[in-house]
């Protein structure tokens, strides 16, 4: 039958486009008819197939009587008929009730008499239906089918055997020989026949014409397969990828050229990849083995190789050298695609390491103009990253024409790759703005234009030569923007930035427009805007002209306007208020917020008394919008969890400071100090044998990995500090499904033996199922309350092992003891930052007056080892355990940064830091750092946490 295909713009709509459902049920008595008819019962389980397609929705019962009937046609012998039924009972096999019913006639089409064609689809459907409990009864023949001669059959067996894994691991973990005999197969002769799918329209019984098979891609189902089975053995697929690396390698197995399939190449260079960045042991070795595979002779094999060398961490140039040169190739090929994926790697590649690809610059350029505007895109983007400040002018010029002619989607791309080169070449600021400012005035939907404010916004943070003037591009794009958010953004920022300019009056007839112009957000957000101004100018004349325009906003048919405009009129009376509620860009942490409300609302004695605000800490606005993006932290779920088990009367943690914490990690950002303190204060008081230690200071900002994550138990540390005691509490985690672990305790040893410490408790974890963590406590006392130990500690995990059988539930009553000495977790340290709390101050210069240069310490160091500023930033911060402060965090230049830290020392002593950096290759970071403090002692014993 010769229908043409849907085709909107003709208005065809198909053969089937007005099909209805209950039409087709009542079709469905066709099946009951004597003789069956093949081509009528063909025709309609194609509507069927067509509406399940479409989503109609099924009953169950509609659904198990269709599929009974449907049953019915394994009296048919013609084969097109049969691929039919196989396919329909896949997908009714969800909906329907009972059809397991159908087992025993898709097991007798398994049978090795059947036609070929009947054993393949056989399979992918008995395997659709049978669950965990009925694997055991077909293993025998799946086993068979696996390494079937057929690569259809052997195919439909694989990936059957996949997708039932989840369900039967331990069965299917037992075909791993005939899953490699599999991967190690013979290409089938031209004599054996693998089945055409191609169907005939014949109702005879003939059996199809049959061809050889060439693909091999049973090759690349056993290998996924296979790593399915043995993916927590790293050594066991360590000795799979050697043994099928092939190719001329010597000495990594004589299995020459067994993979036939480049699609398995690939995934074999998926596995060798993990397995390299995993396993520092293995690098040289599955590096040179991805070198190896750029000469492979399947273009895909070569790109998988180069794409996998381009992503191994910590990657280096003479790495990336081979890699590299095999992208020139495809950059110049014939074929869209492969130009588009070698471009793409490469943009990807230029955010991180641009050096290494500006030998590609010269293609690239080529690919400015390819009529591809995908592949266009990825090369004027990469070209900005590795381009040098000489080819920005023309680069650009070259942008100019060729915005207007790609999406939205690919403009976003170009202003993203702008803005980098922005900050990369700040003395090109003039010639980019103008770009930015003129891609501004042009159409384009909101995405788009975010991404270009975003892009001036970070030009006016960063850049200061050019704040002026991208605060009047801003001006004049809120003149006639159609975003309302865009224009809150701006505004925003204009009184943010416009009164710290030279000239802020030109500033203000730009926004009071938007009082008498735009709707009531954007007019509430222009009234802020023009507080900021009068109360941040220092000018009485302005001062003046604000009130006026406040006064006139009094009228305004808004509330929300006529509020703010009252709010800030009293705010301009009085200093203090305006300092506080209009200067000051601190706000309260949420999340500490949201758990001391509910511990209030849900204790009786805690309700008694007013709720105490002062107990919230304060964070800035840049942390409060980085603990918004920030993901949801695993690790304190996980300790949620652990500590969770323990149920008692929790009540209510005050900690006396109204000061915030910051995040130790600067690049990804974790709770504040004090927030992630809130999380765990109220489930170690919970715990009885804790209750006499009084209030936690500070607890590590996440936990310390002390094993590997494919280890048999994971475990990982957090330190919880007190007035007089340490806390170590151990997360462990059981990963062994057959193993039950009881009593499970850490033993620590200090090196050297310090006797300033000693152990008072230990607390083991009752109970470790399978993936069920569970919490192992440790704790120390400092015999001195004035010494502030510092150290190292061996740990060793004990426990009484219980097999277990995860198939009932039921452990042995009889268990042993085990140290397991094959398994030694790493050491803990104590260190200076671990007896600080970070704390946020607005006005750093004001508090490091006042401390004064009586507990002031000063030492140089010369840091040789650090590559960056930024590196030495990061690790300062990591040691002295203290926050950043007037977000010095991050440096704005490469060769000279000032890092202010502010934090508090246990017992509640202020402690800040002062840290002036210089950077050169020759001779790397050299710093003075000076601390002051309100005890010198701590002064003195915080430099030596560097020195």
């Amino acid at each position: 039958m010769n229908v043409s295909k849907k085709d909107e713009d003709s208005g065809n709509l198909g053969i089937f486009y007005h099909l209805d459902k209950t039409t087709v049920l009542q079709e469905a008595r066709v099946f009951n008819e004597s003789p069956i008819i093949p081509r009528k019962c063909r025709l309609l389980l194609t509507k069927i197939i067509y509406l399940l397609y479409l989503g109609e929705p099924l009953g169950t019962k509609e659904a198990t009587e269709l599929f009974f009937s449907v049953t019915k046609l394994f009296q048919s012998k013609d084969i097109a008929l049969r691929q039919m039924v196989y396919l329909v009972i896949k997908e009714l096999s969800t909906i329907a009730e009972d059809v397991i019913m159908v087992t025993s006639s898709l097991m007798k089409d398994m049978q090795p008499k059947s036609e070929v064609i009947y054993r393949a689809n056989a399979i992918r459907a008995l395997c659709k239906i049978i669950d965990a409990s009925m694997l055991p009864s077909v293993e025998r023949f799946l086993k068979a089918a696996i390494i079937d001669k057929t690569p259809s059959i052997s195919s439909a067996a694989l990936v059957s055997s996949y997708h039932l894994f989840p369900a039967g691991k331990d069965v299917i973990r037992r075909w791993a020989n005939e899953v490699h005999e599999a991967i190690n197969s013979k290409p089938a002769s031209l004599v054996g026949s693998a089945s055409s799918y191609l169907t005939s329209f014949s109702t005879g019984a003939s059996s199809y014409a049959t061809q050889p098979s060439t693909s091999n891609i049973n090759q690349y189902h056993a290998l996924g397969l296979l790593y399915l089975i043995r993916q927590h053995d790293r050594m066991a697929v360590t000795k799979v990828i050697q043994q099928l690396a092939g190719g001329g390698r010597g000495g990594f197995g004589s299995s020459s050229n067994v993979l036939r399939n480049p699609f398995s190449y690939c995934l074999l260079i998926r596995y060798a990849a993990k397995i390299l960045d995993e396993d520092p042991n293995s690098r040289q070795q599955m590096y040179e083995l991805l070198e190896a595979w750029l000469r492979h002779k399947s273009d895909i094999v070569n790109f998988e190789a180069a794409k996998a060398i381009c992503h191994i961490k910590d990657v280096t140039a003479k790495e990336l050298y081979p890699a590299i040169n095999g992208k020139f190739v495809f950059l110049s090929s014939p074929k869209p695609t492969q130009r588009f994926a070698a471009i793409r790697t490469l943009n990807k590649l230029a955010m991180t390491h641009p050096t290494a690809v500006q030998p590609c610059n010269l293609d690239m350029e080529n690919l400015i103009t390819d009529q591809n505007r995908s592949v266009a895109t990825f090369a004027i983007t990469t070209l900005l990253k590795t381009g040098n400040e000489a080819s920005v002018d023309r680069l650009m010029k070259q942008i100019t024409g060729f915005m207007s002619e790609i999406s939205d989607e690919f403009k976003v791309i170009v202003v993203d790759a702008i803005r980098s080169l922005c900050l990369k070449f700040p003395s090109k600021q003039a010639v980019m703005l103008n770009f930015l400012s003129g891609v501004l005035r042009d159409e384009g939907g909101y995405e788009f234009k975010r991404a270009v404010v975003e892009a001036i916004f970070d030009l006016v943070k960063f850049i200061p030569e050019c704040k002026e003037a991208a605060l009047a591009h801003l001006c004049e794009f809120i003149e006639d923007c159609e975003f309302t958010k865009l224009s809150v953004r701006v505004l925003h920022l204009l009184g943010v930035e416009g009164p710290k300019t030279a000239t802020p009056t030109k500033y203000i007839r730009y926004i009071y427009n938007r009082v008498i112009l735009e709707n009531s957000i954007v007019r509430a957000a222009a009234v802020s805007s023009l507080a900021k101004f009068g109360v941040s100018v220092g000018d009485v004349e302005v001062k003046k002209s604000i009130k006026v325009l406040l006064t006139r906003c009094l009228d305004d048919n808004d509330d929300e306007v006529r509020d703010r405009a009252t709010l800030y009129l009293k705010l301009l009376e009085d200093e203090a208020g305006a300092e506080k509620y209009v200067k000051d860009d601190s706000t309260y942490s949420l999340s500490a917020l949201e758990e001391q409300l509910v511990q209030y609302v849900s204790t009786l004695e805690a309700t008694e008394k007013p709720f105490d605000l002062s107990a919230i800490p304060k964070i800035t606005k840049a942390q409060a919008e980085a603990e918004n993006t920030r993901p949801r932290s695993i690790d304190l779920n996980t300790t949620s969890q652990t500590l969770g088990s323990v149920s008692a009367t929790i009540t209510p943690h005050v900690v006396n400071t109204s000061i915030s914490t910051a995040s130790r990690d600067v690049t990804t950002p974790t709770p504040t100090g004090l927030v992630q303190q809130h999380s765990y204060a109220p489930k170690l008081a919970a715990i009885p044998e804790f209750a006499s230690y009084g209030e936690l200071f500070t607890s590590s900002n996440k936990p310390i990995e002390l094993t590997e994550s494919e280890t048999e138990y994971v475990v990982s540390c957090v330190k919880h500090i007190f007035k007089e005691h340490i806390i170590f509490q151990f997360n462990i985690t059981n990963t062994l499904n057959d193993t039950l672990l009881e009593n499970a305790s850490v033993v620590m040893q200090p090196e050297p033996d310090d006797v300033s410490l000693e152990e008072v408790l230990v607390l083991p974890a009752p109970k470790l199922a399978y993936d069920q963590p569970a919490s192992a406590y440790v704790v120390y006392k400092r015999i001195n309350p004035e010494e502030y130990v510092l150290g190292s500690f061996s740990n060793t995990l004990k426990y009484i092992v219980k097999e277990f059988d995860p198939t009932t539930g039921k452990a042995e009553e009889q268990g042993y003891e085990d140290e397991y000495q094959a398994f030694q977790v790493e050491d803990i340290d104590l260190l200076a930052g671990d007896y600080v709390l970070p704390t946020y101050l607005s006005d750093f210069i004001t508090a490091w007056d006042q401390l004064g240069e009586d507990g002031q310490v000063v030492e140089t160091f010369a840091l040789t080892a650090m590559s960056s500023l930024q590196d030495a930033c990061t690790k300062l911060i990591s040691l002295l355990g203290m926050s950043d402060v007037e977000n010095t965090a991050t440096p704005q230049y490469t060769s000279l940064h000032t890092l202010l830290l502010s934090g508090t020392f246990l017992g509640g002593i202020k402690v800040l830091a002062k840290s002036r950096m210089t950077y050169a290759p020759s001779s790397g970071v050299t710093m003075e750092l000076k601390v002051r403090s309100q005890d010198i002692e701590i002064s003195r014993f915080m430099i030596g946490a560097i020195a």
